[in-house]
């Protein structure tokens, strides 16, 4: 079983292998998936520097409030990939030819707003802030450092690990909102909350059993619920602040489309709100957390006694 510290610097390597080879692609702007994909590494960087930080001795720059601006820089831009492509894939094919032609504007604008944001991508990722952040991520992994805490044994921290972010999930008033109405920050915020504790169960890794897995799959599906429900609500604003009349007045259809599936999307989660944070669920997470930790610890036990390719001595 591999020390605390040893977990958390093969999931900095594998993040920071990723930064490294969706750099040239995203600088090349020729397709929107190196984009998202280095978004999402960067994602899963942030989370190990606050879930496992304590257990490694870090260079002065390699934080996770400096990960955050070339993430916010990347996220502008990807934002701007997912609304367009649900507009002209999803919304435009739907239209009438009138309605269709008002919205050459807003693609137009969309276009235009995407093109300054990865001039911002680039111009961050080119940083020397940002490249000295990678030089010292790879020149640490060369020789990784470890606290006291990152010497122990990772198999009796895999609940530990959770609680910060669960806390903060469980505990997020957008629980609450039984209508979505102007509630669309709440919902929107308790959906960063459930990613980041999936990225957070996704880290345990191979020391993840199958119930544990079950939820990471759970709260995968409720944060791209939740995603569908945020971008509909953006675009919905952005289309409205491009058309003069406003969108109420000048696209009825498109209107109508937007809010059924606003409702429908709503709907399913409601339905989702009841069996994802209740008592009985919570408490069924930590019985797989510490399930998890209970089976890793014996199986570590056995192990110190009964070492590999050692035989039991027959009596003859």
């Amino acid at each position: 079983m591999p020390r605390l510290g040893e977990h958390g610097a093969g999931l900095l390597r594998q993040q920071t292998k990723a930064l490294v080879r969706w750099h040239g692609p995203v600088l090349e702007n020729r397709d929107p998936e190196p984009l998202h994909q280095m978004r999402v590494s960067m994602r899963r960087l942030r989370t190990t520097l606050d879930q496992v930080g304590p257990a490694l001795v870090l260079p002065k720059l390699v934080t996770a409030e400096r990960v955050a601006k070339p993430l916010r820089r990347l996220g502008m831009a990807r934002d701007l990939d997912v609304l367009g492509q649900r507009l002209e894939q999803d919304l435009l094919p739907q239209l009438s030819k009138a309605e269709a032609r008002q919205l050459k504007p807003v693609l137009k604008q969309l276009r235009r707003e995407r093109e300054l944001a990865h001039g911002a991508v680039v111009a961050t990722l080119q940083s020397s802030a940002y490249l000295a952040l990678v030089a010292q991520l790879q020149g640490w992994l060369k020789e990784p450092q470890f606290s006291a805490w990152g010497e122990s044994a990772a198999d009796g921290w895999v609940w530990e690990l959770q609680l910060p972010a669960l806390g903060e999930l469980f505990l997020h008033p957008g629980w609450l909102v039984e209508e979505l109405g102007d509630q669309g920050e709440a919902i929107h915020g308790l959906r960063i909350a459930i990613k980041r504790a999936r990225y957070g169960l996704e880290a345990i890794g191979p020391m993840a059993g199958r119930s544990t897995r079950r939820w990471i799959d759970r709260f995968k599906a409720a944060q791209d619920l939740l995603g569908e429900l945020n971008d509909g609500e953006v675009l919905r604003r952005a289309i409205d602040s491009q058309i003069p009349q406003g969108l109420d007045a000048a696209m009825p259809e498109l209107l109508a489309l937007l809010d059924q599936q606003r409702q429908e999307l709503w709907q399913q989660w409601r339905h989702q709100v009841h069996s994802l944070n209740t008592s009985r669920q919570r408490r069924s997470l930590l019985k797989a957390l510490l399930a998890d930790q209970a089976r890793l610890q014996r199986v570590a036990w056995w192990r110190r006694w009964w070492p590999a390719g050692s035989g039991r001595t027959s009596a003859a």
